[in-house]
């Protein structure tokens, strides 16, 4: 296992759909290298018994890595997330970095002391194997991608450390999806992780997420661009972004408060639109809207439907004797951090993890109006705790 070319991955590892058009919201070979880089990490055998041959993992650093390698930070992201942690929106990364304010010199996370790492989950479409990336008949997965755990999203980042040569992280820390696989790191390999803090998340997803994310999967699947997953290789179809921008708006309704849904839009319409007798939209109707053609040009849902299907498998007690035998296997040093407003993972939440991690502090409950972003939104608050704890370490 070794990193491989920064150009461009090897020929056939992402697919190109007929007559050279591709399908949206994916990256694939050709495409502007931007930052990543890339490590092949060979054949991954998968907790519910599916196989990968052959893996590969995109990624981006920052920073640079000591002699000794003990300054190196893990950085994961939530669901439609990818890489591009900081950094403008360049040639092969179109929009700007999701956690921007974060990472970089003199920030909450230092570079200028702090190496930093973030991958692209497995599964995931910016790069790294997904159901858009090719099996070994050179077609793309599609709907005989095996189903992958957190578990196995942690498995394969834990062969990307080893191939760069990291053996313990100071630090790893992601929000939502990205704070379930930074306590996995912690529970499944506690001597590789000095400290951890998820942020707005939960030791394992509850009814009411798994209920929220099936309507969301059930908005994709439904579309008749879906194919049954199957749809990479339908040269006059675009895919099920339809289906795909009704599972944002669903999703992005969580992320949100009704607070600021309420106070930012309320009943307005939409400007030079009329939503009373039809044909046109309230305000909100539009934000909407606007964020699911949004997602559309950046992500694919061959994906979104994989990675959420991870989010279902999250329950860090799996096998392990319950949730709190589970976190008590942490050593590493906590942060624990959750939104006072966020109606998808509950400031609860946050109280449950901290209460089973051995040593850690009451959570850090951020008040924000913005709901399940909080984590994302409110830097003034979030980069405190960050540096703090990093200050500890």
């Amino acid at each position: 296992m070794s990193p491989s070319s920064r150009r461009s991955p090897a020929p056939g590892t992402l697919r190109v759909l007929p007559g050279g058009r591709a399908h949206p919201g994916l990256w694939r070979e050709g495409d502007p290298v931007g930052r990543r880089q890339f490590v092949d990490v060979g054949p991954v055998d998968l907790e519910t018994g599916g196989h990968l041959p052959a893996v590969r993992v995109a990624y981006e650093t920052w920073g640079t890595l000591a002699a000794d390698r003990s300054n190196a930070v893990l950085v994961e992201h939530a669901l439609t997330g990818d890489s591009h942690v900081a950094g403008p929106a360049q040639a092969g990364h179109p929009s700007p970095g999701w956690w921007d304010w974060a990472i970089g010199p003199g920030r909450a996370i230092d570079t200028d002391r702090w190496f930093v790492v973030a991958t692209n989950v497995l599964g995931g479409c910016q790069g790294s194997t997904g159901p858009s990336s090719a099996a070994p008949d050179g077609r793309p997965w599609g709907s005989r991608f095996p189903y992958v755990t957190v578990r196995d999203q942690v498995a394969v980042e834990a062969a990307v450390a080893d191939a760069l040569g990291i053996d313990a992280w100071a630090l790893v820390i992601g929000g939502s999806m990205g704070g379930m696989r930074a306590l996995e790191w912690a529970i499944s390999r506690p001597e590789r992780v000095r400290a951890v803090a998820p942020l707005a998340t939960a030791a394992l997803s509850t009814g009411d997420q798994i209920a929220w994310a099936h309507a969301q999967l059930a908005a994709i699947r439904s579309d008749p661009a879906w194919h049954g997953g199957d749809y990479y290789d339908v040269a006059d179809g675009r895919g099920p972004v339809a289906g795909m921008g009704v599972a944002r708006q669903i999703a992005h309704a969580t992320y949100r408060s009704a607070v600021e849904l309420d106070t930012r839009f309320g009943r307005r319409a939409q400007d030079g639109e009329q939503p009373l007798g039809g044909g046109g939209r309230f305000a909100v109707q539009s934000y909407l809207d606007h964020h699911a053609g949004k997602l559309a040009r950046r992500f694919d849902p061959g994906s979104y439907v994989a990675l959420t299907e991870a989010i279902l498998s999250h329950d860090v007690g799996r096998g392990r004797g319950g949730v709190t035998a589970a976190l008590g296997r942490v050593t590493a040093r906590p942060l624990v951090l959750g939104v006072d407003s966020d109606r998808l993972y509950l400031p609860e939440h946050s109280v449950e993890i901290a209460a089973a991690l051995p040593g850690a502090p009451e959570p850090v409950i951020v008040s924000s109006d913005h709901g399940h972003d909080g984590f994302l939104i409110e830097a003034d608050q979030v980069a405190p705790h960050i540096r703090g704890l990093l200050d500890e370490v």
